[in-house]
C-alpha cells in the first residue's frame, strides 16, 4: 500500500459538500499523516473554507485539464453521479477506489457495498434510514471512528440572538418549499410572539421575496438576494434558530452550530438529507406518501398542505425560549416532529417527539425502517444480527397477518432475482428497477440492492452467490 494522498470527489450541490465534511473529519483520523485532496465546485468550496475540516481543496476545472493524472493516490472515494466525475475516478492511480468508476474496458462500475446501496434507492427510497453523510462513510470508515466522534449540540442563543429567527425562503425546487403565502404568514405569526424574522435566500429566490412583501408589508429586515455565501455563514452567528425547507444553506447552519428547524416538503427524505448534527428539529407531514418520497407523482403536494404559519411560529417559540421537556409534549396533528440524534453505532438518527396524538403512528412502516436499517447494518458491515431478530420479532408482534403474508412471499423474491441474473447472465438487458417493481413494497429494499448488485458484476456466479446468501440470511432470520 502506498502512502499517498486521499482523493474525495464531491461535484455536487453545495449541501452534498457540507455533507461530506464528517467523512473528511473521518478519514483525517482512520488515515494520519495522508494529506486529503478534494475535487469540487470552486463556487461552493471558496466561501466555505473557513469552516471545512482540514482539506486541500481543487477546482473541477483543474482535475478535467488533467491536474491529478500525475499522482498516485492511496484512496480514492468518487461521491458524485456526474459522469466526469467517474471517468476521472477510473483514469487516476490509486491503491483504492470507491463509489462508480468508469474502468478500463468502459464499464461503469461500482465499488464499495455501501456505494451500490445508495444506489439502490433510486425510486425504492421509502424505508432507508441511513442519511447521505454516513453512507459516504460506511465502505471505508469503522464504527470505532464514527462512536468517538461528538458533535456538539446547537449553541444556546444569548441576549438579543434569543429573539432572531432566520426564515430561509429557497430551495432547488419550488416543490421542496412552502409557498409565498406561508412565508408571509409565518413572518407575520413570529412577530405577533415577539420574535424578529430574517427573511435570507439567495438571487434566484428574490421573486419569492416579492411575493411575500406583496402579500403582507411586513417590518421584517430582508436580505433575500443580498448576502454572499460567506455572508450568511457570517450572519448566521446573530440567530437563534434557522427556520428553512431541505437547502443547502441548511446544511450549513447546522454544520456551524446554529439550530435549524427544518420544514421537510417535498420529494425529499430527512432521514437522508436532515440537518446532520444532534439537536436540530424536523418537521414533516404525516401523510403515506411523505414517509420516503423519491419523485412526487401527485398534481399538489400533500406534504405541504399540513404545515400552517401558526403552528411552525409556536414551535418556533417553544424551541427558543421553552425547556427542551414542552417539545416532547407538543401535539401537532397531522405533523411528525423529529430531533435529531446519534444512534450506536455513531450514525445519524431521527427520534420522533410530542405526543402519540402529534400523528398517526405508522406501526409497520416504522418497524420496517428499523428491520431493514438493522439487516444491511448486519449484511454490510458485519454488525450483530440481534437487532434484526428484534426487529422482525416486533413486526409479527405489531403486525402479525402482514408477517405471516410476507413469509409466504419471500421465494418469489428468490425467483425473481435468479430468472433477472439468468436474463443478465445470458447477456440481456432487462428493464430498470424490474425487480424492485415487481416485489412486495416490504422487500424491494433487498430488492434493489439484488438489482443493482447483480448489474455491477454483469450477474457473474460470484455475484449471484452473494445474493444468495443474503437471501437465506434473511429466510433465517423469518
Amino acid at each position: 500500500m502506498s502512502g499517498g494522498p486521499i482523493l474525495v470527489l464531491q461535484m455536487q450541490r453545495m449541501g452534498d459538500l457540507v455533507l461530506t465534511y464528517p467523512l473528511l473529519l473521518w478519514l483525517g483520523r482512520c488515515y494520519p499523516g495522508h494529506q486529503i485532496h478534494v475535487v469540487a465546485e470552486e463556487s461552493f468550496f471558496t466561501p466555505l473554507l473557513p469552516v471545512s475540516p482540514p482539506a486541500a481543496y481543487i477546482s473541477w476545472a483543474e482535475a478535467a485539464s488533467g491536474a491529478l493524472l500525475g499522482q498516485h493516490y492511496r484512496l480514492v472515494v468518487n461521491l458524485s453521479i456526474r459522469p466526469e466525475a467517474a471517468r476521472l475516478a477510473g483514469q487516476v492511480s490509486a491503491d483504492i477506489k470507491v463509489g462508480p468508476v468508469l474502468e478500463a474496458d468502459g464499464a461503469l462500475r461500482v465499488r464499495g457495498a455501501w456505494q451500490l446501496y445508495r444506489q439502490s434507492l433510486v425510486q425504492s427510497n421509502r424505508y432507508n434510514r441511513f442519511h447521505w453523510a454516513d453512507l459516504n462513510a460506511l465502505d471505508i470508515v469503522p464504527f470505532s471512528a464514527t462512536q468517538n466522534t461528538h458533535f456538539a449540540l446547537p449553541r444556546e442563543p444569548q441576549g438579543p440572538e434569543a429573539k432572531s429567527v432566520g426564515v430561509f425562503v429557497g430551495a432547488s425546487e419550488p416543490t421542496k418549499r412552502p409557498d409565498a403565502a406561508f412565508y408571509a404568514g409565518l413572518v407575520r405569526e413570529l412577530l405577533d410572539r415577539g420574535l424578529r424574522p430574517v427573511l435570507l435566500g439567495g438571487e434566484g429566490d428574490l421573486g419569492v421575496a416579492r411575493e411575500i412583501r406583496a402579500l403582507f408589508d411586513h417590518p421584517a429586515l430582508d436580505l433575500v438576494g443580498k448576502l454572499s455565501l460567506a455572508e450568511l455563514v457570517a450572519a448566521g452567528s446573530t440567530l437563534g434558530l434557522f427556520i428553512t425547507p431541505d437547502t443547502g444553506p441548511m446544511h450549513v447552519a447546522a454544520w456551524t452550530g446554529l439550530r435549524t428547524l427544518n420544514l421537510s416538503v417535498g420529494n425529499v427524505n430527512p432521514w437522508e438529507t436532515g440537518p446532520y448534527q444532534p439537536g436540530h428539529l424536523v418537521l414533516r407531514s404525516s401523510v403515506s406518501c411523505a414517509r420516503g418520497c423519491w419523485a412526487c407523482g401527485r398534481a399538489s403536494a400533500l406534504c405541504r398542505q399540513g404545515l400552517s404559519p401558526k403552528r411552525v411560529a409556536a414551535l418556533a417559540a417553544v424551541a427558543l425560549r421553552g425547556p427542551a421537556e414542552r417539545l416532547e409534549r407538543l401535539q401537532m396533528p397531522g405533523l411528525i416532529l423529529y430531533g435529531t440524534e446519534r444512534t450506536p453505532e455513531g450514525l445519524f438518527g431521527l427520534r420522533r417527539l410530542g405526543l402519540p396524538g402529534a400523528g398517526p403512528a405508522p406501526m409497520a412502516e416504522e418497524l420496517a425502517g428499523v428491520f431493514w436499517r438493522a439487516f444491511f447494518l448486519w449484511r454490510l458491515s458485519g454488525a450483530d444480527q440481534g437487532p434484526v431478530r428484534a426487529a422482525w420479532e416486533a413486526l409479527g408482534v405489531a403486525q402479525p397477518r402482514l408477517a405471516a403474508s410476507l413469509r409466504r412471499s419471500l421465494p418469489g423474491l428468490g425467483a425473481g432475482a435468479a430468472r433477472l441474473a439468468a436474463q443478465l447472465g445470458a447477456g440481456g438487458c432487462a428493464p430498470p428497477r424490474r425487480l424492485v417493481s415487481q416485489t412486495p413494497p416490504f422487500w424491494r429494499p433487498l430488492a434493489g440492492y439484488l438489482e443493482v448488485a447483480l448489474e455491477n458484476e454483469d450477474a457473474t456466479a460470484e455475484s449471484f452467490r452473494r445474493c444468495l446468501e443474503h437471501l437465506e440470511a434473511l429466510a433465517a432470520i423469518l
